[in-house]
């Protein structure tokens, strides 16, 4: 893993928390993007060389709604980079990491991206990022 890649944070309402980010940051967000496959509508800031990325969710069954149910807005993913994420996920299953995808998906922002189960990682879901092309 080469750095902390973006934060997600689990909102009820995009459009209110873009407002409010955009207030606390001093500019808008950079990209929205709805990815169907997870259910899930983002945008994403930049604070320095920061990355924070909102998350809402489009349906009832995407897993940020179950997040909203369960614990409220708020922090729900740290996501890192990593060169080659296939590789990263071989690993980490070697090192005794639960992963929650074999292989990795096409997630948001031009991302290949995997999850490692939070009760392997001291309750944190953690995602493995890596830039596509």
């Amino acid at each position: 893993m080469r750095k902390i890649e973006h934060i997600g944070i689990a909102v009820k309402n995009i459009e209110d928390s873009n407002h409010l980010f955009e207030k606390l940051f001093g500019n808008p967000p950079y990209k929205e993007e709805i990815v169907e496959s997870e259910g899930v509508k983002t945008s994403f800031f930049m604070n320095g060389p920061n990355k924070i990325e909102l998350l809402e969710a489009t349906n009832l069954e995407s897993p940020i709604a179950k997040f909203l149910e369960k614990k409220g807005e708020g922090i729900h993913h740290i996501a890192f980079d990593v060169e080659n994420i296939f590789s990263e996920i071989d690993r980490l299953k070697a090192e005794g990491f639960v992963v929650l995808n074999d292989s990795p998906k096409k997630g948001a922002d031009n991302k290949l991206v995997a999850f490692l189960h939070p009760k392997s990682t001291n309750g944190v879901l953690i995602e493995l990022c890596q830039e596509i092309g």
